[in-house]
């Protein structure tokens, strides 16, 4: 399209989009340290620290070609912390260290998601908050998540909760993006049909993919660490790319001040 539609409702992505992320190579042997105290303390004493490191980095490197697969389904459902440690990470580990990363998966998961990675928020992000507030435009998070309270904290400890309405993280939903039940979601919880909103994320087989099947009105790509690295050729292109949230505030402003636009606009 030569013109995007004035929007109903912005729904951003978290990484990528919200925050830049910066990996942290030490956290396996962080929560391995941290597991193996905790396993000892509960008398599983058979796997020492470094069969755990190498189970975390197993786990964690057969979950990224994973999510790569989950591209391809039409709906794909969202990895259960359950299974993700059962199976992903402690399927052959003894019975009782098995049965301790069962009952504290969802612990286990929040916390991994905390060490993995340092989070910043991407300059610009206040600047398109007050565009999208001039505007009268709700925004939303919609965003894969294996421990999507990790993205809650974060947002409520730098205060950008309090202007956003509504956050919809793929753990909690049960489904995964590209699966266009996530964009629907937070379409219906905010009264707008997915039509007339905007999708900003930051790659193209989940972000630009889920935006196209959920019809939305425009779907926006955002650059950031690794949009290029495509796992596969992904047969979606987006409607628009900005570099940062300055880029995508400057994008809004042209949509919603030009003359004529509303919210009759044809997407």
């Amino acid at each position: 399209m030569d013109q995007l539609i004035r929007p109903a409702a912005l729904l951003l992505d978290f990484g990528g989009v919200v925050v830049a992320t910066t990996n942290r190579p030490s956290w396996p042997q962080e929560l391995a340290a941290e597991l193996h105290r905790d396993l000892t303390a509960a008398g599983c004493h058979e796997l020492s620290r470094e069969d755990i490191v190498s189970d975390l980095e197993a786990a964690a490197a057969a979950d990224s070609h994973w999510k790569n697969a989950m591209s391809r389904p039409a709906a794909p459902a969202e990895m259960t912390a359950h299974r993700y440690w059962t199976e992903f990470v402690a399927a052959d580990w003894p019975p009782a260290a098995l049965a301790f990363v069962t009952a504290h998966a969802l612990v286990l998961c929040h916390r991994q998601g905390q060490l993995r990675q340092d989070r910043e928020t991407r300059p610009g992000m206040d600047e398109l908050l007050d565009a999208a507030d001039g505007f009268g435009l709700p925004v939303a998070i919609v965003s894969n998540a294996l421990s999507g309270s990790v993205h809650r904290d974060y947002l409520r400890d730098t205060g950008l909760d309090k202007r956003l309405a509504l956050q919809v993280y793929s753990d909690e939903a049960g489904v995964r993006k590209p699966n266009p039940e996530m964009i629907h979601l937070a379409a219906r919880a905010l009264g707008v049909p997915a039509s007339r909103t905007w999708y900003v994320g930051d790659n193209f087989d989940r972000d630009v993919l889920c935006g196209r099947r959920a019809g939305v009105g425009a779907s926006v790509l955002m650059e950031a660490r690794g949009t290029y690295e495509r796992p596969y050729v992904v047969r979606v292109q987006p409607d628009a790319v900005v570099a940062d949230p300055y880029g995508l505030r400057d994008l809004l402003i042209a949509a919603c001040a030009r003359p004529g636009a509303g919210t009759d606009d044809a997407a």
